[in-house]
């Protein structure tokens, strides 16, 4: 009798929060949408507080990548304190950062105020950013509707990302640079009493002290890799001691934590994860996909504001396709991934991206507008398709109490493979199109090596050289950059294939497990004078849809026993297992 109703009262609070779990997700979506805008709106801005602040080039460096840096390092740290300490508290607490700073930085008058300034906001997005995914993964216990939850999700980081550049654009044009920063705040302002309300708190397993030392190293570790990473990507040699010094140190930190993660009773991230193959595959084919992405819209903007010569705001507009296709993918995600299982819908999402790439190298010095939509669409659409499996198979893997550390290991993913890709596809389009800039026709060896550097430096030399030589050597790197655009989608089109292939590795079919002792009260006959009315997923249920759901469906398997005798065989004291 105290067992049922035990489960009875868990029902109804379950379904009580149930209710509410849309609105939860609202508010969830729209945190991370000011996170993932915060990544990309300062880049049109730059121009602008340049000329205001007059920092030097390293203080420029460090306004660019500070967020980036520090919010990609410090997202184990947060993802697991979230774990212990509860999310929904880090979270609100990273709420009131994100505002703090966003007020610092649009009221900066100095570079170093503004470098601050930056890393608080990659500080708050740290909290911010794994909490979003871990609570997703607490209020919608169901896998199918948590597939839907995480494809809209994905589409709303993808909207963040792509959009980031047309509002600093309009903001920049409009106001001043400071407003891409400003507009952070009446958003905080409303969602902050909203989270408090709304969220559920959860926690995950809170056994044994919280590894302090261990999530510093995590932290300094990633720090040190993504930075020299980035480091890399931005043209410097790799074997000088700024670039390899840090990849080396962090590498050193992350095995040396990996090793302490083995040792503890009571660890950071449970690395039992990554024995199980769909897990460690999804998070493989996470850094891929962003591999990818990034490294290849770094490229196509270059190429549309330098060959084809639009405008920084056209550009942003030309990319809107590849964001509506994401869009589209996040929102058909779930019911694709039920169709098909995440096996096939990674794996040709991948292919489809690969094709999408192999016909953009159809591009040429003309510009080709419909080619080039066509291109974006099925780029985006592939792309974010992988990316929804990749990340609902993950999550799915990890159990609840480690939903913290899983969606960190996420998005630290996620933040490397995006520097990943502009250091591996930047140095594969650097050294595809500095040999065709050498021996231009009266061009003195110092122009063609300055020339070398990257397309815009190569117009800035040419119009100081003028006349002939200086139309020959404009026409030359445009031509030599068309070239060295053609062999990085080929090679990107190569590492699409390559994640096509571990796809394979992932399951068949979307697996829908139920607890077994929530499906012995779900079956469980009621007390008498009560209603015969089962609960399936947490909701009401006619009987006749709930025999239907204890059926398992041909592409969801869900493993809740059709009679009791599956639980509990007659004469058995004991659930069987």
């Amino acid at each position: 009798m105290s067992r049922t109703n035990t489960a009875q009262g868990r029902s109804r609070a379950t379904a009580g929060r149930s209710a509410n779990r849309w609105v939860v997700l609202v508010v969830l979506c729209v945190s991370l949408l000011l996170v993932a805008l915060d990544a990309t709106i300062l880049h049109v801005a730059v121009p602008s507080l340049t000329e205001d602040l007059r920092p030097s080039s390293t203080a420029l460096l460090w306004i660019v990548d500070a967020y980036p840096l520090i919010c990609a390092s410090l997202l184990i740290l947060f993802g697991t304190l979230g774990d212990r300490v509860g999310r929904r508290r880090v979270l609100l607490l990273g709420y009131a950062l994100f505002g703090i700073a966003s007020a610092v930085a649009a009221l900066a008058t100095e570079p170093w105020v503004l470098i601050a300034a930056r890393a608080l906001l990659g500080v708050g997005g740290a909290m911010i950013m794994p909490a979003t995914l871990s609570i997703l993964r607490t209020v919608f216990p169901d896998r199918r509707e948590r597939a839907t939850a995480i494809g809209i999700w994905t589409a709303v980081a993808a909207i963040g990302a792509a959009t980031g550049p047309v509002l600093g654009g309009f903001l920049v044009e409009n106001y001043w640079w400071g407003s891409v920063f400003l507009i952070n705040i009446p958003l905080m302002a409303l969602i902050l009493p909203l989270g408090r309300r709304l969220l559920p708190e959860s926690r995950g397993g809170s056994d044994g002290p919280w590894d302090v030392l261990g999530a510093l190293m995590a932290a300094a570790g990633v720090l040190g890799c993504v930075l020299g990473v980035k480091r890399a990507g931005a043209g410097e040699p790799f074997l000088t001691l700024p670039t390899a010094g840090p990849l080396l140190a962090g590498a050193v930190l992350l095995v040396l934590f990996v090793r302490r993660q083995k040792r503890r009773p009571h660890p950071l991230i449970d690395l039992r994860l990554f024995s199980r193959a769909a897990f460690t595959t999804s998070v493989g084919c996470i850094v891929i996909g962003m591999l990818a992405l990034v490294g290849l819209e770094l490229i196509a903007v270059q190429y549309l504001q330098l060959v084809i010569g639009l405008s920084p705001l056209e550009t942003g507009l030309r990319l809107l396709p590849l964001t509506f296709a994401a869009m589209a993918a996040g929102a058909t995600g779930s019911y694709t991934l039920r169709r098909i299982g995440p096996r096939r819908m990674v794996g040709w999402g991948f292919v489809l991206t690969a094709a999408a790439v192999l016909l953009l190298t159809l591009m040429g010095q003309d510009d080709r507008p419909l080619l080039l939509t066509v291109g974006f669409v099925l780029l985006g659409f592939g792309l974010q398709t992988t990316l929804f499996s990749a990340y609902e198979s993950m999550l799915s893997e990890a159990p609840q109490e480690s939903a913290g550390g899983a969606a960190a290991i996420g998005e630290t993913s996620y933040q490397l493979g995006a520097g990943m890709g502009i250091a591996l596809l930047g140095s594969v389009m650097n050294a595809a199109y500095a040999p065709g800039l050498s021996g231009v026709p009266g061009v003195p060896a110092e122009a063609s090596k300055a020339a070398a550097n990257s397309l815009g430096e190569a117009y800035k030399v040419a119009d100081q050289l003028g006349g002939a030589a200086g139309d020959a050597l404009h026409q030359a790197a445009r031509h030599s950059f068309v070239n060295g655009l053609h062999v990085t989608l080929c090679v990107s089109a190569g590492l699409l294939l390559l994640g096509a292939l571990m796809a394979r590795r992932l399951p068949r079919v979307m697996d829908c497990p139920v607890d077994q002792e929530e499906a012995f009260d779900v079956l469980k006959a009621p007390e008498p004078g009560e209603p015969r009315v089962p609960r399936v997923l947490d909701r009401p249920v006619g009987q006749e849809e709930a025999f239907d759901v204890l059926e398992a469906p041909e592409s969801c398997e869900s493993r809740v026993p059709a009679t009791r005798e599956a639980i509990e065989p007659a004469g058995s004291g004991s659930p069987a297992h």
